[in-house]
């Protein structure tokens, strides 16, 4: 993937590695489009890269989906590159789940904002990229695709899901010339989840270096550190790499 000259809608991009990835996108020379629900976090990252373009929008909401995409293309006729990356993380303990009407929603968005968002982004804009030169489509999914994290189920089941959705993508797009990549993170120290959730994780500035450089060297699934392991590893090393995560 050329990282120059493109110009990228880029979900999830106001902060962490949305943000970082964006940073490095724009000093590459492209034009990148960034999406969010919060306006106060937008004029923050425009504030951080010098020529960002935002968008206000829920991505939770098929509307707002419909209302970005058909904006995008009008403002952006020269968009090729879309970058699924907006997800949320929340903590679940499935037997002491809140059953109520509210409970259910706050776990049915995490299943919206990671699989059903991006999949609706992608056949949305996807007549417009095969279009254009230079197309692709990259989905951030997560090493938890591969070994899911008991305390985060829904998470790592909706991470799962778009890899495989990426598999099937890249296979169908193969003949058209749309590139179908993969940003397989580890834990990165961002506000994922939460304030002070993932400290342990590796630095995000390390990770998005690392990780752009392999898609311009031209992989198409790319992981970092604990993530590139288990990406690569067989069905016997999974489930012994579940067993040491979940401490079972």
């Amino acid at each position: 993937m050329n990282l120059s000259n493109n110009t990228i809608l880029l979900t999830g991009g106001a902060t962490g590695i949305g943000l970082a990835l964006a940073q490095r996108l724009r000093q590459a020379g492209s034009e990148v489009i960034v999406c969010g629900r919060r306006a106060d976090r937008l004029r923050e990252a425009q504030d951080q890269v010098p020529g960002l373009h935002v968008y206000a929008c829920d991505l939770a909401l098929a509307n707002d989906r419909d209302e970005l995409a058909r904006r995008v293309q009008a403002d952006f006729p020269a968009l090729n590159v879309l970058i699924n990356n907006a997800g949320i993380q929340n903590r679940v303990q499935l037997a002491q789940a809140d059953t109520s009407p509210a409970g259910w929603e706050r776990q049915r968005q995490e299943i919206i904002i990671n699989v059903e968002a991006p999949i609706h982004l992608t056949t949305l804009l996807l007549p417009h990229l095969q279009q254009q030169p230079g197309a692709a489509i990259v989905n951030v999914t997560s090493g938890l695709a591969f070994a899911p994290a008991a305390f985060v189920p829904i998470y790592s089941a909706t991470k799962a899901a778009l890899h495989s959705f990426t598999l099937s993508l890249r296979h169908q797009l193969a003949p058209t010339g749309v590139q179908v990549l993969e940003i397989v993170p580890p834990a990165v120290n961002t506000d994922l989840g939460g304030p002070g959730l993932h400290t342990f994780g590796v630095p995000v500035e390390a990770f998005a270096d690392a990780v752009l450089a392999r898609l311009a060297a031209g992989e198409q699934e790319v992981g970092y550190e604990s993530s590139e392991q288990i990406r690569l590893v067989g069905r016997a090393e999974l489930d012994a790499r579940f067993k040491q995560m979940n401490n079972r």
